[in-house]
């Protein structure tokens, strides 16, 4: 009984490690690839419009309802210390610094993320990678590249859409319907907001997402079997592994960024 667990846990282990190592040998190739894929930039710029626009309109309904909600439960809590003209301070610091990248991350994972996944994943499925590969053309840097960079150069571009509306919900809430002064509300946001140190590490909290989850959804597209329940079971992978890795991130992140 005890050597059936300790075989299980040890399976585990050496297949976890292997799995981590394959991935990691797969990302660098990626790199290695990826000049040729910038010398037809068209590719990409496709790309950052395709994966852009198939998350663009939850983006802007998510981050309204979230900067709403923030106004809302931002103007209670400040009010009870007689602080509610920090409110735009409040927001802004909220979306720039933790929520604008992270949940954009999140929802890009379950939206494009799953979408790139499973057209990899039906694209070798149907052979089209192999034969790539028999026109002696690399499908890495061919089809992998491109999916790779316009995610990444997407995901900044969906943050900072994510917090500027959800900072239009938030004077929404605030101002509009609750009655925060709207002088209050901006100027503190200015004064309180800095550029370097919330609005630049928002978006390497964001780009850095875009790395991992993008790569996330073309690795478990590109080793899936090419079998339509396989496919199936890489886009939930893809969603899960991506999810976790964004939250495992973001706490290493804001860690070293905001330890002042």
């Amino acid at each position: 009984m005890i050597s059936n667990i300790l075989e299980t846990i040890g399976r585990t282990v050496r297949e976890s490690i292997a799995s981590v190592g394959f991935a990691t040998r797969a990302f660098f190739n990626l790199l290695g690839v990826s000049p040729g894929a910038f010398r037809r930039p068209s590719l990409i710029s496709e790309q950052v419009h395709f994966i852009g626009n198939y998350s663009l309109v939850i983006i802007i309904v998510s981050g309204l309802f979230v900067g709403m909600v923030l106004g809302l439960q931002g103007y209670y809590t400040l009010q009870a210390y007689g602080a509610e003209q920090a409110l735009g301070q409040v927001v802004a610091l909220a979306l720039v610094r933790e929520l604008g990248p992270v949940v954009t991350a999140l929802l890009f994972a379950g939206r494009a993320g799953t979408s790139l996944t499973a057209q990899i994943g039906l694209m070798k499925a149907g052979e089209q990678l192999s034969a790539m590969e028999m026109m002696a053309i690399n499908p890495v840097q061919r089809v992998l590249a491109p999916r790779f960079w316009g995610g990444v150069i997407a995901m900044p571009i969906l943050a900072t859409v994510f917090s500027a509306v959800g900072v239009f919900g938030g004077y929404l809430v605030g101002v509009q319907l609750i009655g925060v002064d709207e002088g209050a509300f901006w100027s503190q946001m200015q004064a309180g907001v800095d550029v370097r140190a919330d609005v630049l590490n928002g978006v390497i909290k964001s780009f850095i997402f875009g790395v991992a989850v993008t790569f996330t959804a073309l690795f478990q597209g590109y080793q899936t079997k090419p079998t339509p329940e396989d496919v199936s079971r890489a886009t939930t992978r893809t969603v899960v592994i991506a999810s976790l890795m964004v939250w495992g991130l973001d706490f290493i992140l804001t860690a070293l960024m905001f330890n002042k």
